[in-house]
């Protein structure tokens, strides 16, 4: 795991190219803190900086920026399929110097050309290569999007680089915060992808290729799109699926277990991460070491959970329990973790226990993946249900009955309906939740029903002054795909959104912000792949509620001692800005503040912490919202 940047275009000699990349590298220096150097060819404007986080191949020979014959790169993740990859190259008459998986990059380019390489490629990327033959410079992404990838054009100048901070940081930058995507990111938490924060700039999408000269910038094209897995169903029983799904996932797990440094997994005690670690013990030869945090709110502690798992399995296991002051020091250093305004608060015990794991180790696996893949949210089954119910009421009469159920505050619907339970709704529901279901009933269809619930402001143009609303992975044609069942239509909406904007950026700035490389064995390709050629009949009786994940674990772990409420990584947020978060939040929520920046418009903000402090509402989500924005733009000052 690395970091690295990269400028096209910028005029100077090598020593003032080299400068100014390593600047751009240094900004993310914790990205990669075990080496750093850089490469730039004067006469064509290139240069390369890299940062190094040294897992596979610890000796110079695996330094980048690397170069062969016709490539320069430098490429940041790990490619699990590497060692098979060589040795089918080396049969080729390819020569390796050393015995890194970037080396492998190089020659499989050579040999297959980019596209044939990425195609060939398992494992999460990001990749910038410069064929100095051709005198083109190459973008590339995994399909996933574990791997962040960042371009955009300032003065004449193309930059490209891991994240937007080291973009930032070369002289020829010059931009401002992109309202279109401050609207993206008050509705979804987190800035959609393509969006970017600053004007001009863009996010590399999953699975995406991007050739760049000096006389074009062509637009990404896709080298791998899991619309074609849908296109080309497979003809399996459901046994016969069943079966590859533990197969996939015992290889794909040995995969990520390659390193040269020590090695370890995050264990919450749920399915997810304990079929990871079930498999990673499978396939060890000694204890694999498992990490988890502990809260004293026995309302948001899973340690015990984790602990009973661990111990069937025979882990090497540390936990740590923290206070509540323990998870509020990490507030003021979140601005500076995300290199965008992000705000799902889960980032608190993600930065905390990659904080734990990185004393021990330097990667860690994590189950990630497994509720977008297989079906896990409850809001799949439940909005399901609410839009089959929902459809056949003509449009005209929802917008009424949503107007007449947002008009009792919330607070009078807390007193009169205590007592009811949606089946498959977590939790009562209570009366800001009336309100915010009440907003999506006059939906048009599916998508924009689903949207609707994944959305933090519901009406972005309300809070955030000036910009427009652009498409989104939710409502981009280019991007959507036809689905009969609305269950599936929101599974391949959220891994098109949800997991490479929010999930994955969350996973990679906090482990990141320790030097520690998280990996994601459910992410595999292949696994998605297959997961989404299958019939339909097979994929419902398989994925809805994990079924086939949880069988497969239960072969490892008894299902009593998993067998759980989801969880999730929840804190009391609404309790803390009520309370030890108050004069951070008052400050950065300050009127006058709000006004001279001119970023949100400051009665509607005011209002909604008002209400929050008295009681009335539960405006946690808004404010953090924007309070998260509000530290971010403080940190880039």
């Amino acid at each position: 795991m690395c970091g690295f940047a990269g400028s096209y275009g910028y005029a100077g000699s090598a020593e003032s190219l080299n400068a100014a990349v390593l600047g751009m590298a240094d900004v993310i220096a914790r990205r990669g803190p075990d080496d750093r150097q850089a490469w730039s060819d004067p006469a064509n404007r290139i240069a390369l900086g890299f940062r190094r986080l040294a897992i596979i191949d610890l000796s110079p020979e695996g330094r980048q920026p690397m170069l062969s014959e016709r490539y320069a790169i430098v490429f940041n993740g790990e490619i699990y399929n590497f060692r098979e990859l060589r040795s089918e190259l080396a049969d080729m008459g390819h020569i390796f110097r050393g015995h890194s998986d970037t080396e492998v990059v190089l020659a499989a380019a050579l040999e297959w050309g980019v596209v044939g390489a990425l195609q060939r490629l398992v494992g999460m990327f990001a990749i910038a290569l410069w064929d100095r033959r051709e005198r083109v410079l190459h973008l590339a992404r995994d399909r996933m999007g574990e791997k962040p990838l960042y371009y955009g054009r300032t003065g004449g100048v193309f930059l490209f680089g891991s994240e937007m901070d080291a973009l930032r940081a070369h002289p020829a930058f010059h931009s401002e915060i992109d309202r279109d995507a401050l609207r993206g990111y008050a509705r979804f938490g987190c800035v959609p992808g393509p969006q970017a924060i600053w004007k001009g700039f863009r996010k590399l999408l999953p699975g995406h290729l991007l050739t760049v000269s000096e006389q074009r910038q062509g637009e990404p094209v896709p080298y791998w799109e899991l619309r074609s897995a849908i296109a080309a169903p497979a003809r399996v029983t459901e046994a016969e699926a069943r079966t590859e799904v533990e197969r996939l996932l015992l290889q794909s797990v040995k995969g990520c277990m390659i390193a040269d440094v020590p090695l370890g997994a995050f264990l919450s005690g749920g399915i997810d991460s304990s079929l990871i670690v079930a498999l990673m013990q499978s396939q060890s030869q000694r204890p694999v070491r498992t990490f988890t945090i502990g809260f004293h709110d026995k309302a948001h502690d899973e340690a015990p959970h984790a602990k009973r798992v661990a111990a069937h399995l025979g882990t090497e296991h540390t936990e740590l329990y923290l206070s509540g002051e323990d998870a509020l020091a990490v507030v003021p250093d979140l601005a500076r973790m995300y290199d965008e305004p992000f705000s799902d608060s889960s980032q608190i015990p993600t930065s905390l226990v990659a904080q734990l794991a990185r004393r021990h180790v330097t990667v860690s696996l994590s189950g990630d993946g497994g509720d977008e893949l297989f079906g896990g949210y409850e809001r799949y089954a439940l909005g399901n249900r609410l839009w089959h119910q929902l459809r056949r009421v003509p449009l005209a009469a929802r917008r009424t009955i949503s107007r007449l159920m947002q008009t009792p505050p919330p607070g009078i619907w807390d007193i009169t309906l205590p007592q009811i339970q949606i089946p498959g709704l977590k939790g009562r529901l209570t009366g800001d939740r009336i309100h915010k279901l009440a907003d999506k009933l006059g939906a048009r269809n599916a998508g924009e029903f689903y949207s609707g619930l994944m959305t933090i402001w519901d009406h972005p143009g309300s809070i955030v002054r000036g910009g427009h609303d652009r498409p989104t992975g939710f409502d981009d044609p280019q991007r959507q795909v036809a689905l009969d069942d609305v269950f599936d239509a929101f599974m391949y909406t959220d891994t098109l959104t949800y997991l490479p904007d929010d999930i994955l950026v969350k996973v990679d700035r906090a482990t990141m912000a320790v030097s520690l490389e998280g990996r994601a064995p459910l992410l595999d390709h292949r696994i998605a792949d297959f997961l989404w050629s299958l019939p339909h009949d097979v994929r419902a009786a398989g994925l809805r509620g994990k079924r086939w994940l949880k069988e497969i674990l239960y072969t490892y772990v008894p299902r009593t001692i998993v067998e759980r409420p989801k969880m999730g990584f929840g804190i009391p947020l609404a309790d803390w800005l009520r309370g030890p978060l108050r004069p951070w939040a008052e400050a950065l929520l300050d009127p006058r503040r709000l006004d001279d920046e001119g970023y949100f418009f400051s009665t509607e903000v005011r209002k909604r912490w008002n209400e929050h402090q008295s009681g009335a509402r539960n405006w946690q989500g808004q404010l953090w919202n924007v309070l998260m924005f509000q530290a971010w733009l403080e940190a880039r000052r």
